[in-house]
């Protein structure tokens, strides 16, 4: 929010800070209960409902150049302060590729953006792993909705009996892959609880996942 009052300054249409806050607030309740329908939007939906929250008057004004840089703004945040990656990722991704596998990836993008990730995911020499990326910002559908499991993989030529979904996450990932009619991979330190539907394997980290994999083709 601090490069938004900044960048609207500059455009000489300023929004105090303060205001900018309680509106990047109120958008996440906006998206909250877009994302909660299994929907999503594109980033610069995001900008524009913070903008609209400030002072609905500004989206009035917006130029094509403006709406770059408050989109940029919004999404690099992650690209400064990355996350921590999985130690074994790129090993066990090497590995599948090696016997053949065609990887896909398919995320939901919560404050960040798939063209972002793409490049956090280029800055841990892992993008190039993945045959094709799925993000709900461009697709605009979320887990555990089946359409985004289907429609990626359509994109990589795969059907879902002969494909194996894997994920951390009870609900989006473990009845998302199942529903979708894919075998699925927990990545958990322990089976959970609250999951309606089971999933094929648990492992600890993706570094288990080579193995894993084996295990269920030889099912």
């Amino acid at each position: 929010m601090n490069d938004f009052e900044r960048i609207l300054t500059g455009a000489g249409t300023p929004v105090k800070r303060a205001a900018l806050d309680d509106a990047y607030e109120a958008s996440g309740s906006y998206l909250g209960r877009i994302w909660s329908t299994r929907r999503d939007v594109p980033v610069q939906e995001h900008v524009r409902a913070i903008l609209t929250a400030a002072n609905p008057a500004l989206n009035d004004r917006l130029t094509p150049s403006l709406v770059r840089d408050l989109v940029e703004a919004y999404s690099r945040p992650i690209l400064i302060v990355p996350p921590s990656v999985d130690v074994g990722a790129r090993a066990a991704l090497e590995a599948l590729r090696a016997r053949g596998h065609t990887l896909a990836l398919i995320s939901n993008t919560m404050r960040t953006p798939g063209v972002t990730l793409r490049k956090l995911l280029q800055q841990f020499g892992l993008l190039d792993c993945f045959a094709h990326t799925t993000f709900s910002d461009e697709v605009g559908i979320r887990k555990p909705d089946p359409a985004i499991f289907a429609l990626t993989l359509r994109a990589v030529g795969g059907e879902p009996e002969s494909a194996v979904h894997v994920g951390d996450d009870s609900v989006l990932d473990v009845r998302g892959g199942k529903e979708a009619g894919m075998r699925v991979i927990h990545v958990a330190a322990r089976a959970r609880s609250g999951a309606t539907l089971s999933p094929d394997a648990v492992i600890p980290s993706l570094a288990a996942l080579p193995g894993a994999i084996a295990e269920l083709e030889a099912r």
